[in-house]
């Protein structure tokens, strides 16, 4: 019997989805409405203490992890649209999609273990 790794890619979209489910709208409200109508209390979104927060430990692994499961949640939910839209891509397709995932992944794990 022949193994699959899809369990892999939708343990990783249903994480991505909650993520996009539960923070995305506060990250819109806060960095779209709040901030800039100066809702925020005096220096909670200024450059420094969002440096602070990017260049520690914890705050690199929450940033790490929000953006990998977004990528893969959006990788593995164009994939599926592309195949119930009728583009039958096969390994193509799931190359494109799950690439640009790992890619982002990989980028984004470069960009917060060099630093800033």
């Amino acid at each position: 019997m022949k193994r699959s790794h899809a369990p892999i890619f939708w343990g990783l979209f249903g994480a991505g989805g909650m993520l996009a489910a539960l923070f995305g709208p506060m990250l819109v409200f806060i960095t779209g409405i709040a901030a800039p109508l100066g809702w925020l209390p005096d220096g909670a979104a200024d450059y420094a203490t969002l440096q602070a927060l990017a260049q520690s430990l914890i705050g690199k692994a929450l940033l790490f992890g929000l953006i990998a499961l977004l990528l893969w949640h959006a990788a593995h939910r164009i994939y599926h649209s592309l195949h119930d839209v009728g583009i039958h891509g096969g390994p193509l397709a799931k190359a494109c999609t799950y690439g640009v995932a790992a890619l982002g992944t990989l980028a984004a794990g470069l960009l917060l273990a060099v630093g800033f």
